[in-house]
């Protein structure tokens, strides 16, 4: 039997394997980082439109990879949400004075990648001749909406939230809860950090709604929306 030379054999391999199209997939854009408005800050820089309107830059960083953006912009009292599209990393919205809005940043790649979501941040557009504002709205945390929970042995289940003002003069928290649509106050408590934590006792076998109304020292005041839990 002849013996197969090495060096042909490999070759003709490598030809075979050169026709072969091999897809590679395609390649997710990295996350964008957001430069400005800056977070938790009121909002001087907007050009102001008329009475009630700015408008505001946006600003973040290109993300490698990425095609287009869409940038989400959330008005936190009316919780109304908008999504505009862009193929630069900048933008410029006409917005509602004297309001606060949360934003991120989702960068677009081609088609078949996975869409990446930069970091949200908020800030409040200033209005006219207004000296000190609402405390943002509290982000409900847990129980998140929908969810079932077990209360503990105690028949006590803890409700969580964040909160922030950019006055810094938060005083305290309102806390609604019960079985219809979180209009009864159930307790008051003061503020003392922005994670926050409180035990309510619940029967099981509820549905219970419940929000936290954040107020300052000038008596301005934000309600978060409104969560609704099942206990077992």
């Amino acid at each position: 039997m002849k013996k197969i030379n090495i060096t042909i054999l490999s070759s003709i391999l490598l030809f075979l394997m050169g026709c072969v199209n091999v897809e590679l997939p395609p390649l997710n854009p990295d996350i964008a980082v957001l430069i400005s408005p800056f977070n938790n800050e009121t909002c001087l820089d907007g050009i102001s439109i008329n009475d009630t309107q700015s408008e505001v830059t946006f600003e973040w960083t290109q993300s490698l990879d990425a095609f287009s953006y869409e940038i989400v912009i959330k008005n936190l009292f009316s919780l109304e949400e908008q999504t505009y599209t862009e193929t630069s990393n900048k933008i410029s919205l006409i917005l509602s004075k004297a309001e606060p809005y949360e934003w991120f940043v989702r960068s677009i790649g081609e088609e078949g990648s996975v869409p990446s979501e930069s970091e949200k941040w908020k800030f409040y557009l200033a209005g006219n001749l207004i000296i000190n504002y609402a405390p943002f709205p509290a982000e409900l945390i847990t129980p998140r909406s929908g969810s079932n929970v077990t209360p503990n042995i105690n028949n006590l289940v803890a409700l969580n939230w964040t909160a922030s003002d950019v006055d810094n003069d938060l005083v305290r928290f309102e806390i609604y809860l019960d079985n219809t649509d979180a209009t009864e106050l159930k307790t008051k408590l003061e503020f003392q950090e922005e994670e926050n934590s409180i035990e309510v006792i619940v029967e099981n076998n509820k549905t219970y709604y419940w929000r936290i109304v954040s107020i300052d020292s000038n008596d301005n005041e934000s309600s978060s929306g409104v969560y609704a839990f099942r206990t077992n």
